[in-house]
């Protein structure tokens, strides 16, 4: 678990971090969203140790990060996989990690396994690999400890569509065996398939904060049946607001709601979903574009 209470952090008259408090729960995985200069990044530093905070704490498995009794085999971070030395080979970089916080040679073998890292890309120099082979051995090494919260800023960067499904599952794996997952990304659709729990912030702020399904009902319901024009007069019945798009009609209530009307009226769904047709893209431009560098995209 991960607990964050009134986390603040100021450099001189800038403050980059806004008294955000939320928690990162045990089996879930949570986005933690923003845009570029929100202050994702600083938040994540204040939380495993290496910035410390102007004012407010955030405690990882119930401690503070630093007082952590060998906090690698507690906690798998990566902040930057581009932080890693060009000059040794990937299994010389895992093997250093692993030796650090006191893991076996098996550790390294299985962490190379586990990223798809095969023998003869963890022989190369770091300097030759890709940025998506420089993503895989930073996980490699935020796991080899088998920690039980992993803290990750933009772990799928570089990663081509079948190394981003890779990693979904993989972290989806994690939090369904209890581990807990902090998940930074500007990957929206791929964090709002896999997130069970939203943290927006925009200007060091958290601007909304629940999980994806709550979120993205705020936004209605996205439906569309055999019968639409039926569908869109049993929902007014039901005293629920409806407007037709291009992606068929959104409605303002629950999914369940929109599902039982339809249900009742004995009409056929064909898609039925939480959010506009835009999801959380739609969702996250709408609460941030206030601190976004484009402002209110057209």
């Amino acid at each position: 678990m991960i607990t964050v209470n009134h986390l603040t952090k100021r450099y001189g008259d800038f403050t980059a971090v806004d008294d955000i408090s939320f928690t990162a729960r045990p089996g879930s995985v949570t986005g933690f969203l923003g845009p570029n200069g929100a202050g994702k990044s600083t938040a994540m530093r204040m939380m495993t140790g290496l910035t410390p905070p102007t004012s407010g704490e955030a405690h990882v498995l119930g401690r503070r990060y630093a007082d952590l009794p060998n906090p690698g085999r507690h906690v798998g971070v990566m902040l930057d996989a581009s932080a890693q030395h060009p000059g040794r080979t990937g299994r010389e970089v895992l093997t250093l990690a692993a030796r650090t916080i006191g893991v076996d040679a098996t550790a390294v073998a299985r962490g190379l396994a586990t990223v798809g890292l095969t023998d003869e890309e963890a022989g190369r120099r770091v300097r030759n690999y890709s940025l998506g082979m420089r993503q895989r051995l930073g996980l490699a090494a935020a796991l080899v400890g088998d920690p039980e919260v992993l803290v990750l800023d933009e772990p799928a960067n570089g990663l081509d569509p079948q190394g981003i499904h890779w990693m979904r599952g993989l972290l989806r794996d994690f939090a369904d065996a209890g581990g807990t997952v902090l998940l930074s990304s500007h990957l929206l659709s791929e964090v709002q398939i896999i997130a069970d729990e939203l943290v927006i912030i925009g200007n060091g702020r958290i601007v909304a904060e629940g999980t994806t399904t709550q979120l993205l009902e705020q936004q209605g319901t996205r439906v569309r049946s055999l019968d639409d024009d039926a569908l869109e007069v049993a929902l007014r019945a039901a005293n629920i607001d409806v407007a037709r798009t291009p992606a068929g009609l959104v409605a303002q209530a629950p999914a369940a709601a929109v599902g039982r009307v339809a249900l009742d009226a004995r009409i056929v769904l064909t898609d039925l979903a939480a959010g506009s047709a835009g999801g959380l893209e739609e969702l996250f431009l709408t609460l941030t574009a206030a601190d976004s560098r484009e402002g209110i995209a057209a």
